[in-house]
């Protein structure tokens, strides 16, 4: 009898079982960028900032002052070099791809230095920058500067909004699955100085006082040898967008006002669009996070009520059910887009001031860097020591579309990096989380 059909099922086996092995995604390492202390937005360089705006009133000037007060950021970030030396007008495509080659750069050396690894090792590069597309792309420059290898497979991701890197993280998981024992480069930054708005409409001026500089370049593996190497493994990556609906697509868009004058439009329909945003995601995500015990703890609940005839209120809120996720999360890492972000998502999910401590330490040493703002939390996290081997990591961010995304990720080992967080972190949470705008601004949140 031939051995060929013998052989046969445990060569298919065993075919699955290698694909399956090169399913994973691990992450090996990240850094984050920080920009040189010349760069670093003060008191009063912000209110400087605001007076050359020729545009503004007396009201226009107070609400951006408000707006700072109020914005939960700190004196210790940093700006593009084109605001703070006052050359935001007129718009410069030499200063946008300074700006970004700076960040790019700046986080990509210290990675591939940490690693050890050779940029021709690199086998995928995805760059996210979503408010600059310049030609060539910013991922061609990289390519370019490190002399990469003529068959890297290169992705330029521009317009996806905050949430970019976890998209980024999405596309190199997908690659993943046909690039076998592949190094996989994610650079994610965003574009401030270009699309500053000089002009007085309210829902286009926020952006400029809650926006910084920063970035972020993170190494990710499908390769099983290289497993023992990885701070995080991947577990689960959920993608909700909401583009189909007018509301949720024009609450948050990069446009022109009445004058011509470029800039980013936050409208009033935003929190609204975030909510469904994220609570449709978050429902996408409990079946693949959550113990069946909690998930039947909740239907029960919520049946219970509807048998009451309880009022069902607001999601998230104290008097409807609501899914316990810190049953089987350590730690969450939330988008700090602002204070009022922070919160919000805190609400809808429960957490007490420890877990929002990590975001709200990250908006007020770094601002909203956009879509790295997530790896600064993760940092501070790092930096804390409170990664153990096993705790599970959730992300969540959001993005213009509007889009919510979430990952979880689980800790492979002890982590205790410092990274940008290692000169400050011993004094950070402060006895009081002072605003030092507060002292000079404050009193126009009584008028």
């Amino acid at each position: 009898m031939s051995a060929v059909p013998l052989l046969y099922p445990l060569l298919l086996l065993y075919k699955l079982f290698e694909r399956r092995k090169h399913q994973h995604c691990y992450l090996l390492d990240y850094a984050c960028f920080k920009a040189s202390d010349d760069r670093k937005l003060s008191t009063d360089l912000c209110g400087d900032i605001v007076k050359r705006n020729k545009n503004l009133g007396i009201a226009e000037y107070k609400f951006l002052l408000k707006v700072i007060v109020n914005s939960g950021i700190g004196e210790e970030t940093y700006g593009p070099r084109s605001i703070v030396t006052g050359k935001e007008n007129p718009y410069s495509i030499t200063d946008g791809i300074l700006e970004m080659e700076e960040s790019l750069y700046g986080s990509l050396d210290v990675l591939l230095r940490r690693t050890g690894f050779s940029p021709l090792e690199i086998g995928l590069l995805v760059v996210n920058v979503s408010m600059l597309s310049p030609a060539p792309s910013l991922s061609a420059r990289i390519v370019n500067r490190y002399k990469m290898r003529e068959d890297v497979k290169v992705f330029n991701l521009s317009g996806m909004g905050c949430s970019a890197s976890l998209i980024s993280v999405d596309l190199v998981r997908t690659l993943f699955r046909c690039h076998k024992r592949t190094l996989a480069v994610v650079v994610s930054s965003e574009s401030i100085g270009p699309n500053w708005y000089d002009g007085n409409e309210r829902s286009m001026m926020l952006g400029n006082c809650l926006f910084r500089s920063g970035g972020c370049a993170m190494l990710l593996t499908n390769d099983p040898g290289l497993q023992h190497r990885a701070k995080m493994r991947l577990a689960c990556l959920i993608r909700t967008h909401h583009g189909a609906s007018d509301e949720s697509y024009h609450c948050c868009k990069q446009k022109e006002d009445e004058l011509g004058r470029m800039g980013f439009y936050l409208g009033k329909e935003l929190p609204k669009a975030a909510t469904r945003a994220f609570f449709d995601n978050l429902w996408n995500l409990a079946p693949r996070v959550l113990p069946l015990s909690e998930l039947l703890m909740y239907v029960t609940s919520s049946q219970w009520q509807r048998w009451r005839g309880t009022p069902k209120g607001k999601q998230g809120d104290g008097g409807a059910a609501r899914v316990n996720f810190r049953t089987a999360v350590q730690h969450f890492c939330l988008h700090p887009g602002g204070a009022a972000v922070i919160d919000a998502v805190g609400r809808g999910l429960g957490l007490d001031q420890r877990d929002l401590e990590p975001s709200r330490m990250t908006l007020h040493r770094w601002g909203n860097t956009s879509a790295s703002s997530l790896w600064y939390v993760l940092g501070y996290m790092e930096a804390k020591r409170r990664l153990k081997k096993k705790d599970k990591v959730l992300m969540i961010s959001f993005g213009a579309g509007f889009k919510c995304n979430s990952c979880l990720w689980v800790v492979a080992r002890d982590l205790e990096e410092m990274d940008v967080w290692g000169d400050c972190i011993d004094g950070y949470p402060p006895v009081t989380l002072a605003n030092p705008f507060m002292e000079k601004f404050g009193f126009l949140n009584q008028e």
